[in-house]
């Protein structure tokens, strides 16, 4: 598949309850000891990794992350296919390039750069 998914995130207003709950209803190892309390989920064989954690603004999402070599030329595709930028690339601290877009149905998708 050209431009797989990459990266899950699912957040909310309680991130330990989320973590707790996706640790418990599917096994899944949740790292979250960082300051952020940003919980890592491990990825398996087969599958890909993520993270659950808390949301900036309190609210609950689910975001995809779509891997692409060039995160404008991805956001500029999706321009002209009626989708819009939401926040252009920027650089994690310590993480990879990220971008964010909506698709013309209103869904918030993540574009991630291809390392």
């Amino acid at each position: 598949m050209a431009n797989p998914v990459a990266w899950f995130e699912v957040t909310g207003p309680d991130a330990g309850a989320l973590q707790r709950f996706y640790a418990q209803a599917f096994g899944w190892e949740i790292d979250a000891s960082n300051p952020m309390n940003y919980g890592m989920v491990q990825p398996q064989e087969g599958s890909i990794g993520g993270g659950v954690g808390p949301s900036p603004d309190g609210s609950s999402q689910v975001t995809f992350y779509v891997s692409v070599p060039d995160l404008q030329a991805a956001l500029d595709k999706v321009s002209q296919l009626g989708g819009k930028t939401i926040t252009p690339p920027m650089e994690v601290p310590d993480g990879p390039a990220l971008a964010y877009f909506s698709d013309p149905a209103g869904n918030r998708i993540g574009l991630m750069k291809a390392m």
